[in-house]
């Protein structure tokens, strides 16, 4: 039952997966290619992902427990909150606004990110009848090591030299368009990577390291309720990977 849970989960993420790669025909150009092809490649994302979570919640119900069912379908309906604040928020493209700060992008990503493979973990203990005490300590592992590893996604800009000349940048409003247009593309890059080696001397990016050890450590603690076992070894692993820089 737990290996079909864990298939579960993994249906759930790859049809969310799917359905973001969903084109905004609004927004295309005739270069683009033609039109057809991408209504009828937006057509395809929306019933293959459909398709998926069908047989996610087929699987779902197969495993006769009230409980991960009621887990997993909250899981669904966060990630569904969670991408579509990120789409209420594409026409800003990452613009900076009063409300950001970093309580409201913990909630953000709990939505879009962790909350499934929180809610996973302890539908997992759910299902080997443990305690609500153990089933915390797993929903704890599952949403702190996402956190750790999208803090550890969202550095790799900062920490990782790369010798690339494209820099990726999403501000896409006209202004900065126009600005590249008049001030040409290398002193464009020039100004991203001054921009960027200004972050890296401030306090941002060591905050954002000591944030994803933070958040590493309480999962490595939630994993300290478990008896010692290779499972537990190999999650603790993973905790590693992602706190690493």
């Amino acid at each position: 039952s737990q290996r079909s849970l864990a298939e579960i989960t993994e249906l759930i993420h790859t049809a969310f997966l799917v359905h973001r790669g969903i084109v905004n025909i609004g927004e295309l150009k005739s270069c683009d290619g033609p039109l057809k092809d991408m209504q009828f490649g937006n057509k395809m994302a929306v019933l293959s992902g459909d398709f998926l979570l069908a047989n996610a919640c087929t699987s779902l119900a197969q495993l006769q427990n009230t409980k991960v069912v009621e887990l997993i379908s909250s899981a669904i309906g966060d990630l569904v909150q969670g991408i579509y604040y990120e789409n209420s928020k594409s026409s800003e493209e990452n613009c900076l606004t009063d409300d950001i700060g970093i309580s409201t992008w913990k909630e953000q990503v709990f939505l879009s990110h962790s909350a499934l493979l929180a809610k996973s973990c302890q539908a997992a203990m759910e299902l080997a009848k443990h305690s609500a005490e153990i089933q915390d300590m797993a929903f704890q592992y599952g949403k702190h090591m996402s956190l750790s590893h999208k803090l550890h996604s969202d550095l790799q800009p900062f920490v990782k030299e790369s010798s690339s000349d494209t820099v990726a940048f999403s501000l896409n409003s006209a202004p900065v368009v126009l600005h590249q247009e008049f001030l040409g593309r290398e002193a464009w890059i020039k100004q991203i990577r001054e921009l960027q080696e200004a972050i890296k001397a401030g306090k941002g990016v060591t905050s954002a390291m000591d944030l994803c050890r933070c958040h590493g450590n309480r999962a490595l603690a939630a994993l300290e309720r478990f008896p010692p076992s290779e499972a537990r070894a190999a999650l603790a692993n993973i905790v590693y990977a992602v706190t690493r820089f």
